[in-house]
């Protein structure tokens, strides 16, 4: 063994539990079998997908933690009925926020569909106090995404309201949510179960994960099939992706065909295996998050243990590992905007064990009080660099950065080349800050580069047509980028009706009597479950009362 131990600040990093009353209990996590995190969380709220009856929904939480205060009134227990973000029809599969609005949520549902939803602060006013009624979110946006379900829902991570989904028919669509009519690209090829899928920092490119064994890089404005695809994990079990940030490395999680549980490291040019390492033997799926201090971390479903490793020249050294008794069905990481620089939290992670959240604060052990540049770099900023309409149609831009000591906001630098597009310059990052004062300078920005890829003409598959039907909200406007095209004017046509239209006509109007009926019916059900909580409530009461 050697006597010398490699230098890292990070050698000392350890995870540290918060208390319990910076945790959330007494939730209803749901029962779904489908491979998700079943947490999400922005800089204000937390998502959990419930275990609801008549129907799908999701929980919406004020953030609790151990370095912000909690909400006002905001118990750590909360009551037995709360409000729901109610809307889907079957079981919630997946929720992501927006990385630019902390109050916007995106779901996923086994439904079809992707609803998008605007949080309003005064729903959690008087939570558990007397006479305390819990008024259910209602979705802004609605979209038929397809006719099965919709596995994994993930925002773009430099285009404002630009969504990417995940299909039962082994698709990825993106979403202009400006004009949400029909999706802008479909990518296509996956010859099953879609298992995860991300996006390289400039969101320029994307790579999937599915159960046919198989990794695929795309070009996500092209559509089609994938520009380069490898074979992954040998084991048919969940496999995860992630981006190492401004690295161009992919890291994927999944299992051997002995049932090991690996991490591998690709080059994302070329998806050419770097090296895949045996973690252990345990069935849990491996759940990868990446921090910008080039830190992965690795939490296992079914365990209690978070294993994190710093990745140095295409080796991840491994640092240390979280133990608990408790283990974790989910977990989740905050954005690193919104971490506790004055307690050195390089990450916060959000646990779910059997019914409750608990917060994880990741910690460099520093004696001094002052600002540590050195384990602080740049983190996304929550303004975006770029419009839906500037995205889909070619422009390509750095994400914007925040520094962390005094928030003021900077351009990143950008890619050094972009698929089946010729490499740009770098230029130089500028501030965009509107702060009064000039602050100090924030540590360089990373530079971000995505993977050159060789030319290639893969085969386009045609997308399949499928209905869209939106509903709107004036609660969030979405703004429509894209330029109005001339339409030409045609002499009106003469409509001829055919027995097939009349019966059509007859469908659909039975249709919606039957879905009047179906929101009367889920009111009452809502109702039961609102009179059977209450009884409980005045039974347990009664029983305090008579034993006192």
């Amino acid at each position: 063994m050697s006597r010398f131990v490699r230098a890292s600040k990070y050698r000392h990093v350890f995870g540290q539990s918060g208390k319990k009353e910076y945790g959330i209990e007494n939730l209803k996590i749901t029962n779904s079998a489908w491979d998700t995190n079943y947490i999400a969380a922005s800089a204000q709220y937390l998502s959990v997908n419930w275990n609801a009856s008549g129907g799908g929904a999701f929980a919406i939480l004020p953030l609790p933690s151990p370095f912000n205060p909690l909400p006002h009134g905001f118990p750590f227990k909360v009551p037995d009925v709360i409000p729901l973000a109610r809307g889907h029809t079957a079981p919630v599969l997946d929720t992501d926020w927006s990385p630019f609005d902390d109050s916007v949520v995106a779901s996923a549902g086994e439904d079809g569909k992707a609803l998008i939803w605007k949080v309003d602060a005064n729903a959690f006013s008087g939570w558990g106090t007397e006479g305390w009624e819990p008024k259910d979110f209602d979705p802004v946006l609605r979209i038929d995404v397809t006719p099965r379900r919709v596995g994994q829902v993930v925002w773009h991570p430099t285009a404002n309201h630009v969504l990417a989904t995940s299909t039962g028919e082994h698709t990825v669509k993106l979403w202009d949510l400006a004009s949400p009519e029909d999706a802008k690209s479909v990518l296509s090829g996956h010859g099953d179960a879609i298992q995860s899928l991300a996006f390289n920092p400039t969101g320029t490119l994307l790579v999937t994960t599915s159960r046919d064994r198989k990794i695929r890089l795309f070009d996500p404005r092209t559509g089609g099939e994938a520009v380069r695809i490898a074979e992954g994990h040998s084991g048919v079990k969940g496999a995860r992706a992630v981006w190492l940030g401004e690295h161009d490395r992919i890291a994927t999680t999944g299992f051997s065909k002995m049932s090991d549980r690996q991490v591998s490291l690709w080059e994302a040019g070329s998806l050419n295996n770097i090296k895949t390492t045996t973690i252990d033997q345990s069935s849990g799926v491996l759940m990868p998050f990446w921090s910008d201090n080039n830190i992965l971390f690795l939490a296992g479903k079914g365990d209690g243990n978070v294993r994190y490793y710093e990745y140095e020249h295409d080796v991840l050294h491994p640092i240390a590992e979280h133990k608990s008794t408790d283990p974790q069905r989910g977990m989740c990481f905050l954005p690193r905007r919104a971490l506790s620089v004055s307690d050195c939290e390089i990450a916060r992670a959000y646990k779910i064990y059997g019914s409750t959240v608990e917060p994880i604060a990741f910690i460099v052990p520093r004696k001094s009080d002052s600002f540590q540049s050195d384990i602080y770099p740049p983190a996304p900023s929550s303004e975006p660099a770029l419009t839906a309409g500037e995205f889909f149609s070619g422009k390509t831009a750095p994400p914007k950065l925040v520094s962390l000591e005094d928030g003021a906001v900077f351009a990143g630098q950008a890619p050094t080349a972009v698929p089946s597009a010729s490499a740009s310059s770098l230029p130089t990052p500028t501030r965009t800050s509107t702060a009064p004062a000039p602050a100090p300078a924030p540590a360089p920005a990373p530079v971000l580069s995505t993977p050159t890829l060789d030319p290639v003409s893969p085969k386009v598959a045609e997308p399949t047509a499928s209905p869209i039907s939106v509903s709107r909200s004036a609660s969030i406007a979405f703004e429509d980028t894209s330029s109005a095209s001339p339409t030409s004017v045609l002499p009106p046509q003469p409509q001829i009706i055919t027995s097939a239209d009349n019966e059509v006509g007859v469908l659909r109007n039975e249709n919606t009597k039957l879905s009047g009926e179906l929101r009367e019916a889920r009111e009452k059900i809502r109702n039961l479950e609102l009179a059977v909580e209450t009884y409980k409530a005045n039974a347990r009461k009664a029983a305090a009362l008579l034993d006192a």
